[in-house]
């Protein structure tokens, strides 16, 4: 079981609740993002593309509680940026935990070996470590060489302390699928309480627009990993939301599960797209056109949107929407999706991104901003 039982019982009976209220909008993962700032120049994502003085801003404790309080979401993720660069990121942990959050805090762990002593370990508390595949793959994705073995360090020393922790995968156009199980097999040896999924989506700042993955391709790269997957392996998702990215099901997307909440305020509507901030949750909720977004409602914006944050919570609602979505999501854990064309895919010749279009070494510095070029 990748998921402790009192995580799963706490998300699933909040669910039940809204159910029962007859709530048909309601958070389940609250994105709360302290800072944009980071210590990578990842070519896939834009957030450090932001001037300067945006840059070194960050939500206080203070505003990270309220909105926390004012969602009331089970589960919260801390991404960034950064958020490990944060100066008041314990206190923001700690204040979470206090209010029995479940909390994923999503690090590229260049900081997380130094910065452990500044947290306890705790069921409410995962370390989500952003690794995208095995070390030349990730280093590549990341724009820095020695990224992956500094993960790795990081990783054991925070497993060895007695924290949880997770890895965190976004693939984009061109990967291996052989690699990326290969990378299965190294995070399970290592000892990761199980992976979390999800196909790139094309932030307009990023820096790198050629290699985001269209609906079709999607399927077909998470059909020939996931199909014939190997016991051992674990993952930190619903297994409806895998099953959603290997083309077996169709989901509408869900923008108002996994709320944004950042220095500008709450974003509208999700995540991953910026079409204006609300100053309240009840705001954002209420005079949010959601009828704008997700594959049907024909915004080229969300075309071949497939991402974690816009259909994990359709597929968890599904769940726990009907007997058949329970059954249906219980056959899936066990499943091994044996399928002999995917395997077949598996044999087909897959030249490396890294070894089509290397990027040249980028350093950043805490204070700095650095943008990705390729040569």
């Amino acid at each position: 079981m990748s998921v402790p039982i009192s995580q799963m019982w706490t998300v699933a009976t909040y669910i039940l609740k809204q159910k029962l209220a007859g709530r048909k909008r309601y958070p389940l993962v609250l994105m709360l993002e302290p800072l944009f700032r980071c210590n990578l120049a990842c070519a896939g994502c834009g957030k450090i593309q932001y001037p300067a003085h945006i840059l070194k801003r960050n939500l206080s404790p203070e505003e990270c509680f309220r909105a926390v309080d004012e969602c009331g979401a089970p589960v919260v993720t801390i991404p960034g940026g950064e958020p490990l660069m944060h100066p008041q990121i314990r206190e923001i942990v700690e204040g979470l935990v206090a209010r029995k959050k479940y909390v994923y805090l999503c690090t590229n762990a260049l900081l997380l070996e130094e910065k452990l002593d500044q947290f306890t370990p705790s069921k409410y508390l995962t370390f989500s470590v952003h690794l995208d595949g095995q070390r030349e793959e990730h280093d590549f994705a990341v724009c820095r060489e020695g990224g992956y073995d500094i993960a790795v360090r990081a990783i054991r020393a925070a497993l060895k302390r007695g924290f949880r922790v997770t890895t965190n995968t976004t693939l984009f156009d061109g990967a291996d699928p052989n690699s990326v199980r290969a990378f299965f097999d190294e995070m399970m040896e290592l000892g990761v309480e199980g992976m979390m999924l999800s196909p790139g989506y094309s932030y307009e700042k990023a820096p790198d627009q050629h290699h985001f993955l269209g609906r079709a391709r999607t399927r077909r790269l998470f059909r020939a990993i996931l199909s014939n997957r190997k016991r051992h392996w674990k993952f930190n998702l619903s297994p409806l939301f895998m099953e959603f990215l290997m083309g077996k099901r169709h989901y509408r997307c869900t923008p108002w599960g996994m709320p944004t909440y950042n220095i500008f305020g709450w974003q509208k509507p999700c995540y991953l797209l910026q079409d204006g901030y609300a100053d309240t949750f009840e705001e954002l909720m209420a005079e949010t056109e959601w009828s704008r977004y997700g594959t049907e409602s024909g915004n080229p914006k969300c075309a071949n949107c497939m991402v974690h944050s816009g259909y994990e919570a359709s597929a968890v609602n599904d769940t726990f929407g009907s007997l058949r979505g329970l059954l249906a999501t219980a056959k899936a854990t066990f499943s091994r999706y044996r399928d002999p064309e995917a395997a077949e895919m598996l044999r087909e010749r897959v030249v490396p991104a890294h070894a089509r279009n290397p990027f040249v070494q980028i350093e950043v510095s805490s204070g700095s901003v650095a943008e990705g070029t390729r040569v």
